[in-house]
């Protein structure tokens, strides 16, 4: 994929009062341009996504009422990926020479839920009345089956939510910036066994952009461009155990996750084992855990002795969800997508300050993953 990233914008997330989620994507997208050297009028192609806004392209009345293409996309959290290759498609579609992607979200506190009427998703109210609409209960019980199937403990959990609150402690854009102990996380109040308090993401506000161009013609707007290799989204198939599935048939089938990131890989013709840093969805700890595999770092059940041996760290083999991930910046559905693809931006650019990933990392990768069971994987390298 020959498109290149050229600015790169963040609206911290957090508990913002009084900041609307449209207010966070404007504040994002003017970031993203002044960091390519660029204005609203250069841009030929914008793609936006939100939960909570319905129709992120009516932002065009702050911005500037250019006329432009605005696409407006939602594939719950994998939402950001998509917007990513949306806005690179389009270019290499011939529609323009520079895109914007833009995701923000303002959500309110407590558990993430699918609503009331869940016929809108394909499922009974029966779904909802024994609180499988509830994602933790689900989170829990995926999380469970697979420590069982492949020998896991609950220490795991613990150390991955350890270093989520470690690297968030470094992140001066983070919204959890406090460091938990072993302890603290291992004694907090069981939720959804095996998962804890501090296991969990929490739903928050912000917003995240990115403006691409052609790669050939990024050197006239950056000296550090970040070359897209490959983005892919994928859909569930049949036999996959997904959020908000009612029933897992008896024969397995790779996850969105296995399929997207497998097909990145091959597009971007390196392996999980040439990547120097990455992002990958953690919800909870559980997923991060389950993703690591999914995703091709490890084989499943590998995950307990890398961890527990700080491969995952800041300064490990693999380091993953570098800026604390979900866990310690919380997640706008719509915006956490681009969040991982900014950090890894920073990372490649040498540009992550405290939490920055030694020996001049050159490769990167992000994925991204929501319900009812969608995932995209991007490649990116300097």
């Amino acid at each position: 994929m020959d498109i290149a990233i050229i600015g790169i914008g963040l609206h911290p997330f957090g508990r913002h009062e009084g900041v609307s989620a449209m207010e966070m994507g404007v504040i994002a997208a003017r970031r993203a341009l002044d960091d390519a050297g660029l204005s609203w009028q250069d841009v030929d192609i914008a793609c936006g996504g939100s939960l909570q806004v319905l129709q992120p392209d009516t932002m065009g009345k702050f911005m500037g009422l250019t006329g432009i293409p605005f696409t407006n996309l939602y594939n719950g959290c994998a939402t950001g990926g998509n917007l990513l290759l949306s806005a690179a498609n389009a270019i290499l579609a011939g529609s323009g020479d520079v895109a914007i992607a833009i995701g923000m979200d303002k959500h309110p506190r407590g558990a993430f839920s699918v609503g009331d009427d869940l016929a809108g998703i394909g499922l009974g109210q029966w779904y909802g009345e024994v609180g499988l609409a509830v994602n933790p209960q689900f989170f829990g019980m995926k999380t469970q089956r697979y420590m069982h199937d492949h020998g896991i403990s609950e220490d795991t959990l613990h150390r991955i939510a350890v270093k989520a609150f470690e690297n968030g402690s470094r992140n001066p854009q983070a919204w959890r910036r406090r460091a938990l102990s072993y302890e603290e996380i291992a004694t907090s109040e069981m939720v959804c066994d095996p998962l804890r308090k501090y296991h969990f993401c929490s739903p928050s506000e912000g917003a995240a952009a990115m403006v691409v161009c052609r790669a050939d013609r990024a050197a006239r707007y950056t000296t550090k461009p970040i070359h897209i290799r490959a983005d892919v989204f994928k859909t569930r198939l049949y036999g996959s155990f997904e959020v908000m599935h009612a029933s897992i048939p008896a024969d397995s089938r790779p996850s969105p996750s296995v399929q997207a990131s497998r097909s990145a890989f091959e597009a971007a013709g390196i392996g999980p084992e040439e990547i120097d840093v990455a992002q990958v969805q953690d919800t909870e700890a559980g997923h991060e855990m389950m993703h690591m595999a999914e995703c091709g770092f490890c084989k499943d059940g590998e995950q307990e002795a890398l961890v527990r041996d700080g491969a995952t760290g800041i300064g490990g083999r693999i380091p993953i969800n570098t800026d604390g991930g979900l866990l310690a910046n919380g997640e706008p559905i719509g915006a956490s997508g681009l969040r991982q693809v900014y950090e890894v931006c920073l990372q490649l650019r040498g540009e992550a300050g405290q939490r920055q990933v030694p020996g001049d990392p050159s490769t990167g990768f992000t994925h991204v993953y929501g319900f009812p069971g969608v995932s995209c994987a991007t490649v990116l390298s300097r």
